[in-house]
């Protein structure tokens, strides 16, 4: 056994993400205009607000908007593509360029992004839990065991 312990402050690894963090559904962000560079087809609109909607937005800065923009172009190559070639290439590039934004459970699980709903969830079945315990508690129950009889 060693002498002394090292001081937390100084151990090599502390397994700590920089990019961690509890992204709240709450917050109302605006919604960028899309670029007027192209012609976008009713999926991708949906997409672009979806996007702009979700608690993952509050997350990007200025620099991440041109990622968004990426992402929006060739989810519009996916249903503008002529072949299934050229859609297959697209989906294979735009499934690339989304992780960086955390648009999957998975992307959000690799950058340690949680979304708030996940411990409301708890809360409300804690509170659930609760309530039961209180009525059976106030609720006398038989015991199922009662009916049972020795047989010879």
């Amino acid at each position: 056994m060693p002498a002394h312990k090292k001081d937390p402050s100084v151990r090599a690894r502390r397994n700590k993400t920089s990019t961690r963090a509890t992204l709240t559904t709450s917050g109302s962000r605006e919604i960028p205009p899309m670029p007027t560079t192209t012609t976008w087809q009713p999926q991708t609109k949906e997409w672009w607000n979806d996007v702009w909607s979700s608690p993952m937005a509050a997350e990007w800065d200025a620099s991440d908007v041109h990622n968004v923009v990426l992402c929006a172009l060739l989810f519009n190559d996916i249903w503008c593509a002529e072949t299934a070639k050229d859609r297959k290439e697209a989906a294979a590039e735009y499934r690339l360029q989304r992780k960086d934004l955390g648009l999957t459970p998975y992307d959000r699980r690799r950058l340690e992004w949680t979304i708030e709903q996940a411990d409301d969830a708890k809360d409300r079945g804690r509170q659930r839990r609760e309530r039961s315990r209180s009525q059976s508690a106030t609720t006398p129950s038989t015991d199922p065991r009662s009916v049972l009889r020795a047989v010879n």
